[in-house]
């Protein structure tokens, strides 16, 4: 893109909506905790529509590749996490005591470098036919490619596991 303000622009914006999208998913989810379907089914379509914004933002500031150059940027993004973002993170929140940040980003770095392993094993088989189910741990973010008997991160029994 030969305009980089309007680059750095449309990345900012990117974030920002990221952001927003998950930030009015989590007002939904305690919205419908406490009972206020109309607020939760506001914040859930405003989330949605904050998706809408970044995956444009995104397009048009040209960063979606080939899925093979999205894998290989997936696994430097999930290797940076697991091994400097989130290490740096816990020694923060140990300095300070803080342990239910502790618990987050230890489960979140664990998550990681499992995402990191699958999507390297998924570059490495990008035009495998069979198709591939993915179950997700609601609590950690863990993925497994077959139901576990529990979480290996955070205990969480298999049948809580979501399928994609």
């Amino acid at each position: 893109m030969e305009n980089q303000k309007t680059l750095q622009n449309l990345m900012e914006a990117f974030a920002g909506e990221s952001q927003a999208n998950r930030k009015y998913l989590a007002y939904s989810k305690k919205a419908e905790a406490e009972g206020k379907i109309n607020a939760a089914k506001l914040f859930k379509a405003a989330s949605d529509a904050e998706t809408l914004h970044a995956l444009k933002h995104f397009e048009v500031a040209g960063k979606i590749s080939s899925t093979a150059d999205n894998l290989k940027d997936a696994v430097l993004g999930e290797t940076h996490e697991y091994q400097d973002m989130y290490p740096d993170f816990l020694k923060d929140a140990e300095a300070e005591g803080n342990k239910a940040a502790i618990a987050t980003f230890t489960f979140a770095m664990k998550a990681e470098e499992v995402h990191a392993k699958l999507y390297q094993e998924a570059l490495e088989n990008i035009d495998q036919a069979e198709e591939i189910f993915y179950y997700l741990c609601p609590v950690c973010g863990n993925i497994e490619k077959a139901v576990p008997e529990k979480c290996f991160i955070c205990g969480v029994p298999g049948s809580k596991f979501i399928k994609y």
